[in-house]
């Protein structure tokens, strides 16, 4: 049977290599990290079916649906629904909308990589780039066009945390522990250019909050906001100059690192190029409804378990949401392959800081919506001690146990400030957003009032 038979193209030897090569310098970490727990495929099973598109299609559900090891999780995508449809209680609907995501976040990054064996390595890269935090973007846009700024900072706050301190922390910890006789090093030349990138983020998020403390608040509000869209603009300019920095002139920073055994292996895409756009979209719009439920739910749940928004925005969501690439990671440090894991970390906080962040300012702009930079003193202090932290532990280019687990109590001291945090989002939301709207009116009275007053005296 041909493998065109089963949706996968046939090309001659010389362009499977040339496509081989360019797949293995797009294949992003992301990728990497998943493709830890992908089961091998068995498409023989789906050979014996005697009709060519009920083959094609069995294959392709094979592929996606039962090809990961989190397939045990699918059930709970229909069961979301049917808990939303049903009204079971806004606690339970969170839940397993939250446990739902963490299936499909994992295909989604199976399905960008097979786009990425017809695209080329540019595009494919940008590909990875875009669509390696799908799950945090949609939730904070769906968050935004609720008017839950607080859950869209929150959130996005909580990822590069959780990134920075848990993944990190935990892929370094078990690496060190499973390697104990050996020498774990990295190359600290690509996690330093990460690293900057992060202190330029924190940079840009504790401008807005000095200057809201050095000026008059009525003034405040409507110049930080400014400041919160050019400072937005100007992270966007240096994260799409790090892509090209990543993708074109310096690529080998990124790969000699990532550079595993037996990976000689061939690779051959699993499902064709158009069926692999149908899943990027569907898979897209099923990770929107539970990003939809989770927005419509958490102050319930967080009514519920008497427990602040903070901690479940900050905390849950990023555990639970990433939970395949976090697993992802650490497999590949306890083999030793630190460069992988540092990647994903690294790399996906990198992403959310310069990218993300700005971006849903950008679109809260155009929206209409003034939310800006200031993630309050205290979830500000904590991003900043963060970048420091792991800044600092990474800079020799190894690793040992201790280090991950000095990571690891960072991460446990900051859930345990913002679990103490009592300020529910109901209260505290309303109140910032009244706060955020109504000075604008007065800004206009102190701008003119005040040159008036200096005049005359």
């Amino acid at each position: 049977m041909s493998s065109q038979a089963v949706g996968i193209p046939s090309i001659d030897s010389k362009a499977a290599g040339k496509q081989i090569y360019e797949q293995k310098d797009i294949e992003s970490a992301h990728n990497r990290s998943s493709s830890s727990l992908r089961r091998a495929s068995q498409k023989q099973l789906c050979l014996i079916v005697r009709y060519k598109w009920l083959r094609l299609l069995l294959c392709n559900l094979y592929e996606v649906i039962l090809g990961t090891k989190l397939s045990f999780l699918f059930p709970l995508v229909p069961l979301a629904i049917a808990a939303d449809r049903l009204q079971l209680g806004n606690v339970w609907v969170f839940f397993i909308s939250l446990l739902g995501l963490a299936p499909l976040a994992e295909r989604l990054g199976f399905v960008t990589e097979q786009i990425a064996f017809y695209t080329g390595p540019t595009v494919g890269g940008l590909l990875n780039a875009t669509c390696g935090n799908a799950t945090e973007m949609l939730i904070a846009v769906f968050a935004l066009c609720h008017g839950k700024t607080n859950v869209v900072k929150y959130s996005l706050l909580g990822s590069v945390l959780s990134n920075l301190l848990l993944v990190l922390g935990t892929s370094l910890f078990c690496g060190g522990i499973a390697n104990m006789k050996k020498e774990q090093r990295f190359d600290k030349v690509a996690s330093g250019i990460n690293s900057s990138l992060l202190m330029m983020a924190s940079l840009c998020l504790m401008l807005p909050l000095a200057l809201k403390q050095s000026m008059a608040y009525s003034e405040a509000t409507v110049s930080t906001l400014q400041l919160s869209r050019v400072s937005s603009i100007i992270m966007l300019i240096a994260y799409a100059a790090y892509l090209f920095f990543q993708l074109r002139t310096h690529r080998q920073l990124f790969e000699e690192g990532q550079e595993t055994e037996g990976e000689e292996d061939e690779e051959e895409p699993s499902i064709g190029c158009i069926s692999s756009i149908v899943w990027l979209c569907t898979l897209t719009v099923i990770i929107s409804l539970l990003s939809q439920y989770i927005v419509d739910t958490i102050e319930d749940v967080a009514e519920s378990w008497e427990i602040s928004v903070n901690f479940i925005s900050i905390i849950l969501l990023p555990i639970v949401g990433n939970a395949a690439e976090h697993a992802g990671a650490v497999l590949f440090a306890l083999k030793n392959k630190l460069d992988i894991s540092l990647a994903v970390a690294m790399g996906s906080a990198t992403q959310i800081a310069m990218f993300v962040i700005p971006f849903i300012i950008a679109l809260a702009w155009i929206m209409g919506i003034p939310m800006d930079l200031d993630f309050h003193i205290l979830e500000t202090v904590a991003l900043f001690a963060t970048v420091l932290i792991t800044a600092y532990i990474l800079q020799d280019g190894t690793s040992n146990y201790m280090k991950g687990l000095v990571l690891l109590l960072c991460y446990f001291v900051i859930a345990s400030c913002f679990f103490l945090l009592q300020t529910p989002l109901t209260k505290g939301h309303h109140h910032h957003h009244h706060a955020v709207n109504t000075p604008v009116l007065d800004k206009r009275v102190v701008t003119e009032t005040i040159p008036m007053a200096a005049k005359q005296f």
